[in-house]
């Protein structure tokens, strides 16, 4: 249990004296926060030490340099554990070879996530407007991870027959496009749902059935009947006509 202890400081500011531990954590929190709403361009150090209560000198204790701040927000908010753990959210799924698991389990890890921690999604798009060196750690330190991931996966199950013969880049493309595009909607542009308001949970399930009925390698009139499927319009005339 963190001890916390209240002093009164010369200029009458009420303090809290943290650990070492639990004042960087506060520190890093509070940086994000600003960063997601005001940029890095229109956030400074300064005003991260007024937040968070301490002192300039105290935040660069903590963090010698922008860069180890930046770094160390990577660390804390997507790349530890095993909340942002693409790997470990689908390791069984990969050896089981369960292409509908392994696609429907990073999507609902991702929007989860996203649903959880907007403020990341909005730090990271300061970052790349601005072109900030944070956008291009977070591309290095996980998207290239997704990437080689899903590449090897997908180019493993196109050996196996099981997927069509395609660019995997293009199909990984062509999944986060929709997992992110998804997460965007709800958190920046239509937080109230108007256009589509899904769980997460079914979300994930439809956009891997999108992803997989466009790449699997099966009969499509077999999937269609799976799926429900009946021809219509032009099509089914066509179809008919055929016949």
């Amino acid at each position: 249990m963190q001890q916390q202890i209240i002093k009164k400081s010369v200029d009458g500011i009420v303090a809290t004296r943290m650990s070492a531990e639990d004042r960087k954590l506060q520190i890093l929190r509070v940086a994000v926060s600003l960063f997601s709403r005001k940029g890095f361009g229109g956030t400074t150090t300064k005003e991260i030490a007024q937040a968070s209560g301490v002192s300039e000198a105290m935040v660069f204790r903590h963090f010698a340099t922008k860069d180890e701040l930046y770094s160390a927000i990577l660390d804390h908010k997507a790349c530890s554990g095993d909340k942002m753990n693409p790997e470990e959210m689908v390791s069984e799924a990969l050896k089981e070879k369960d292409d509908r698991a392994v696609f429907e389990r990073l999507a609902l890890g991702a929007l989860t996530h996203h649903e959880m921690d907007p403020e990341f999604q909005r730090l990271l798009l300061h970052s790349a407007l601005e072109g900030h060196e944070l956008a291009q750690m977070f591309f290095e330190k996980f998207v290239l991870r997704v990437y080689a991931l899903l590449g090897n996966y997908i180019t493993e199950r196109q050996r196996d027959g099981a997927l069509v013969k395609m660019d995997p880049a293009i199909i990984v493309r062509a999944f986060i496009g929709m997992v992110v595009h998804h997460s965007l909607n709800n958190n920046l542009w239509d937080p109230n749902r108007r256009l589509l308001r899904i769980s997460n949970e079914d979300a994930a399930r439809h956009f891997a059935d999108i992803l997989l009925n466009g790449i699997s390698a099966g009969d499509r009139s077999k999937q269609e009947k799976r799926n429900g499927l009946k021809v219509s319009g032009a099509s089914g005339k066509n179809a008919s006509r055929k016949k």
